[in-house]
């Protein structure tokens, strides 16, 4: 909460609302004591499950935030309550952007936690599938360099895969953020948006485009898992520089 008010404070702007996607702790733990800052702050989602929730938002709900309007995208399956938000401002010459959370990433998608795989083909085809193809997706999570390994595993031959993957690892390497890219793209490298295409059928065996969507993420659930996943609370810690007093050298 602090780094984003200091960000707050540097941009000159006030804070007057959190749209929280879904309840996990590294969406939605810094909202009690932002909302203890902010009195009056107002926090919007669709789980109850969401640290201090003010208000419940439903799909297809719009909001206005000044020139800034957001459309609510119900998307379960990641958790049971998982709200995407589309944004855009009239007469802008900006691309309209998608806040996506755990649902769709560049080159992959979320885990099934609380779903099926017939909810997040609703999710990805149907809700945020059909939206204007120049849309900026900034998702929850920057795993675009493992998604995109495991997007060439899937196609092998895509050229386009090959490109996104080596600018995704340049990227990293100069600690650049790969976020956002659009759903334009997304369709040409993102296998879970292209369970229609051949290749992607054919790695899964599968032709069903449900049936190859939950074999798909079967196969990226164990690829290349690491022996021993760290801890998220304990690699927040570490950041927030919680564990320093027990490191430093005396």
């Amino acid at each position: 909460p602090f780094q984003l008010l200091e960000i707050i404070r540097k941009e000159d702007v006030v804070l007057r609302a959190i749209l929280t996607t879904h309840h996990h702790w590294d969406h939605a733990r810094g909202n009690e004591e932002l909302a203890q800052l902010c009195p009056g702050l107002r926090v919007f989602g669709a789980d109850p499950r969401i640290g201090a929730l003010t208000d419940t938002v439903t799909h297809g709900q719009e909001l206005t935030f000044g020139a800034i309007r957001v459309r609510c995208l119900f998307t379960p399956c990641h958790t049971s309550g998982h709200m995407c938000y589309f944004m855009w401002e009239d007469d802008s010459p900006d691309a309209p952007a998608l806040f996506s959370g755990d649902t769709l990433f560049v080159g992959g998608c979320g885990q099934f936690f609380e779903g099926t795989a017939e909810q997040m083909y609703t999710n990805l085809t149907q809700i945020l599938g059909s939206l204007p193809k120049d849309t900026k997706v900034f998702c929850g999570h920057e795993c675009t360099v493992r998604n995109l390994k495991f997007a060439l595993k899937v196609e092998p031959e895509n050229e386009v895969v090959k490109e996104k993957l080596a600018w995704a690892k340049q990227r990293d390497d100069e600690d650049l953020p790969t976020v956002p890219s659009t759903l334009q793209e997304e369709f040409l490298y993102n296998p879970f948006l292209r369970v229609m295409e051949e290749p992607v059928q054919r790695f899964t065996g599968q032709t069903d485009p449900v049936e190859v969507l939950r074999t798909l993420r079967a196969e990226r659930d164990n690829f290349k898992k690491p022996k021993e996943r760290p801890n998220p609370p304990a690699m927040l810690a570490f950041d927030w520089g919680l564990f320093s007093p027990f490191l430093e050298k005396k």
